[in-house]
């Protein structure tokens, strides 16, 4: 499985990143050691030219790992075909033993990605890099062991996966009653999860749209919130009405082309709105420093925006699959 193309590009993506923030990495610890601006030494002016490298290249391998995230699942889906018993994505990821490990340190990995590129752009605008050593602490500190811990789960996952191999289907996993937390989510009570469903994203739009200069900790935290119940949502009852079926709960099959491709439409708006939401909030410890203080809130009001616009658009969709649906539950 290793050297199928969609394979080698997910493990190049992951390997160029590690790559790159090891690179950095011993630039990042002098720029936290010995960083000073109000020194014209050397080795001061030396680190200042080099800092717009280096975070161009980590802002480039960060960009990647968001797209990364997008590749993954739509190649796990691709390679469903080759496993007796697959349907979906989640055949594929069930027949390795780290499969849904590698899917769930992407997403972390994503929103990771995300908060820092957030974060970079911010200090780009300060005169004095008023962020330099906070964002290049938090790349060695965590976006590193991060990126390094996606690329072991990747190359477990991928390298021992054999074709042929007997897995189980969506149908199994998410089936109420069985067991785990994909069994669990499709058997949550209907009426509590759509009204979570719907209250959240209403309440992320809220956040987002009307506390967007000074709410920031709220809007990530309703982001956060949204997140959880749209997932919770999509797996307990917005699922049956894509497939118009009141046992199929699987969240992945609403990717393929018989369902039109839905669920991109709900996946891709909801990781961006949730990403940009998060962003607001890593934004607020800084409104406040001298050089920041002109750009924050305007980066700020545009980010909660875009997590209004997301949230609202995974809300119509959902609402468009209500209203278009055949299906008829008690």
């Amino acid at each position: 499985m290793i050297l199928q193309p969609a394979v080698l590009t997910l493990l190049l993506i992951s390997a160029l990143g590690v790559a790159v923030l090891l690179a950095a990495a011993p630039f990042a610890l002098q720029v936290i050691r010995r960083w000073d601006l109000a020194s014209g030494s050397e080795l001061q002016l030396r680190l200042e030219r080099r800092t717009y490298l280096f975070s161009t290249l980590v802002a480039f391998v960060m960009a990647l790992q968001l797209a990364g995230i997008l590749l993954f699942v739509l190649n796990a889906d691709r390679m469903a075909v080759q496993f007796p018993g697959a349907m979906c994505a989640v055949g594929t990821l069930n027949a390795g033993r780290f499969g849904f490990g590698a899917l769930l340190g992407q997403v972390a990995l994503f929103f990771l990605a995300g908060m820092w590129l957030t974060l970079n752009h911010a200090d780009s605008l300060g005169r004095d890099y008023p962020l330099v050593r906070i964002k290049y602490a938090l790349m060695v500190g965590l976006l590193l062991p991060a990126a390094a811990a996606v690329l072991a789960l990747q190359w477990t996952y991928f390298s021992g996966l054999r074709a042929q191999t007997l897995t189980s289907c969506c149908g199994s996993l998410f089936a109420e009653g069985a067991g785990g937390l994909p069994g669990d989510l499709a058997a949550l009570p209907p009426g509590p999860v759509r009204a979570a469903f719907f209250g959240c994203l209403a309440l992320a739009v809220a956040a987002a749209w009307f506390l967007r200069r000074r709410g920031g900790y709220l809007t990530g935290l309703a982001s956060a919130a949204a997140f959880a119940a749209t997932l919770a949502g999509i797996t307990s009852f917005l699922s049956l009405y894509v497939y118009e079926h009141p046992h199929h709960h699987c969240p992945f099959c609403m990717l393929k082309a018989e369902f039109h491709h839905v669920g991109y439409a709900l996946y891709v708006p909801l990781f961006l709105a949730t990403a940009a939401g998060l962003g607001t909030a890593a934004l607020q410890p800084f409104r406040r420093v001298p050089t920041l203080s002109a750009f924050v809130p305007a980066l700020s009001v545009r980010l909660s925006r875009v997590a209004a616009a997301g949230f609202l658009l995974v809300l119509l969709v959902a609402l468009g699959i209500l209203w278009r649906s055949h299906l008829i539950l008690s």
